[in-house]
C-alpha cells in the first residue's frame, strides 16, 4: 500500500520541487499550504491551481493571521529589500517562527491522516539565512514530533520529517525539478509581486531564484517586471 506524506507547499519553487520528489519516492502527497497573511498571496493563487496538476492526493490551505504578530516584511508594513541581504544576517523578510508554525499544522494533520512523513522544501545553501531552515532544526523539530504525539509515545510508528533539498544548490534544485516532469511556469517565489502577480526580479527570493536557473542553464518562464540576478535589470518578457 502507498504511504501517505503531508507536504508543505507553498506553490513555490521548492516546495513544489519537494512534492514531485516525495512522489518519485512513492508516498500519495497530502499537499497543505497557509493563507497566513503574507502581503505575495498570489502564492497561494498559484498553489491552488498546481496542487492537483502536481499530484497531490488532497490540498488542505490553513487560514490564519500572523500580521497580528508582525515582525517580518512579509506580514507588516515594512519595506522588502530590493538590494540584496546582508550576509550572515538574517533579513528583514524572515517571518518569526513560521516553519515551526507550519510544521506543527502539518503534524497534526499527518496525525489525523495515519502518516508518518512529512515534507518541507527548506534549503540551507542558496537560501536567505533564515534559521528555521538548518538542518539543526529539522532534526529538532522531528524530535519533538515523536515527543509530542500519540503515535510517538505509543512507538507504534516515528515520525519523519523530509527535507531533501536542504544541502541542495537553487540550481540543483531545478535540474532536479525538470527530471521529474516540474513545470516551473506553474510556480511563484516572489516576495513582493505587482498586483497583477508579476515577481519584481530585485527581492532576495527572485535574486535566488534566477540566480539558480542562470545556473542551471535554463530559461526562467515566469514574468518578471524586471530580471536582476547578476545585479543588472533589463525588461522582462511579457
Amino acid at each position: 500500500m502507498t504511504e501517505k506524506a503531508v507536504v508543505l507547499y507553498s506553490g513555490g519553487l521548492d516546495s513544489t520541487t519537494c512534492m514531485a520528489i516525495a512522489r518519485s519516492e512513492g508516498f500519495d502527497p497530502f499537499a497543505i499550504s497557509f493563507a497566513y497573511g503574507q502581503r505575495h498571496a498570489v502564492e497561494l493563487q498559484k498553489a491552488r491551481k498546481s496542487a492537483p496538476r502536481i499530484g497531490a492526493v488532497d490540498h488542505l490551505v490553513v487560514d490564519f493571521d500572523l500580521r497580528r504578530v508582525g515582525g517580518s516584511a512579509l506580514t507588516a508594513d515594512l519595506e522588502v529589500p530590493k538590494e540584496g541581504v546582508v550576509e550572515g544576517a538574517i533579513p528583514v523578510t524572515y517571518v518569526p517562527a513560521r516553519n515551526t508554525i507550519f510544521l506543527s499544522f502539518a503534524l497534526g494533520w499527518a496525525e489525523v491522516l495515519g502518516a508518518f512523513d512529512i515534507f518541507i522544501g527548506v534549503n540551507a545553501l542558496d537560501y536567505s539565512g533564515y534559521p528555521d531552515c538548518r538542518p539543526e532544526f529539522i532534526a529538532a523539530f522531528e524530535g519533538m514530533a515523536n515527543l509530542a504525539t500519540r503515535a510517538g509515545v505509543e512507538g507504534s510508528d516515528r515520525y519523519r520529517i523530509h527535507a531533501p533539498l536542504i544541502d541542495m544548490t537553487k540550481a540543483q534544485i531545478i535540474r532536479r525539478g525538470l527530471e521529474l516532469g516540474v513545470d516551473y511556469g506553474l510556480t511563484h517565489s516572489c516576495y513582493d509581486p505587482t498586483p497583477e502577480g508579476r515577481a519584481c526580479g530585485r527581492c532576495d527570493s527572485c535574486r535566488l531564484r534566477l540566480k539558480g536557473f542562470a545556473e542551471a542553464g535554463v530559461e526562467d518562464p515566469i514574468a518578471y517586471v524586471a530580471r536582476d540576478a547578476n545585479g543588472t535589470n533589463r525588461t522582462a518578457k511579457r
